[in-house]
């Protein structure tokens, strides 16, 4: 199955995340027919929760739908490769696809930092328009992050 009009969509929610000041990863999570179940983009800044990333924040669309015997067997197309947090997530409720844009190799649970226990079961498939979601990422990095923590801010120093 080609999946790229499906990361296209995740591409859009994460430029959605850029634009008001988030971490710019979006997800949607796709059933056996082929339908869009649930869509996400972070919200970390805006809620002041580490938690909520594009695949959590898809879980939670599911949960307020009242639709959760669909999550068993999704598909998740999200725009860099998901964190060890959600990749336990994903894995606990049943995801058996997980297709990804960019490596995330600060924080990656699908095989660049740590192979989550579960995945052997699950289809991972990485590099689907990886350039596009790194750029976003750098967009992103390359300014300063008006909601980080002090000890967090980037200081700017002057050579002597």
């Amino acid at each position: 199955m080609d999946w790229s009009n499906y990361m296209d969509i995740s591409l859009s929610l994460a430029e959605e995340a850029l634009e008001v000041g988030e971490v710019p990863v979006g997800c949607i999570f796709v059933d056996n027919d082929s339908n869009i179940i649930a869509s996400g983009r972070n919200t970390v800044n805006k809620t002041k929760n580490a938690t909520r990333h594009a695949e959590i924040n898809c879980v939670d669309n599911i949960i307020k739908a009242g639709i959760l015997e669909k999550l068993s067997n999704v598909t998740v197309v999200v725009t860099v490769e998901p964190c060890i947090m959600c990749a336990a997530m994903l894995i606990k409720i049943g995801c058996t696809n997980i297709i990804y844009g960019c490596a995330n190799d600060r924080f990656g649970g699908c095989g660049t930092v740590l192979a989550v226990p579960g995945l052997e079961n699950c289809k991972i498939q990485g590099g689907l328009f990886a350039d596009q979601a790194m750029h976003l990422l750098k967009q992103f990095y390359k300014g300063q992050n008006p909601n980080a923590p002090e000890s967090k801010v980037k200081k700017k120093t002057i050579a002597p």
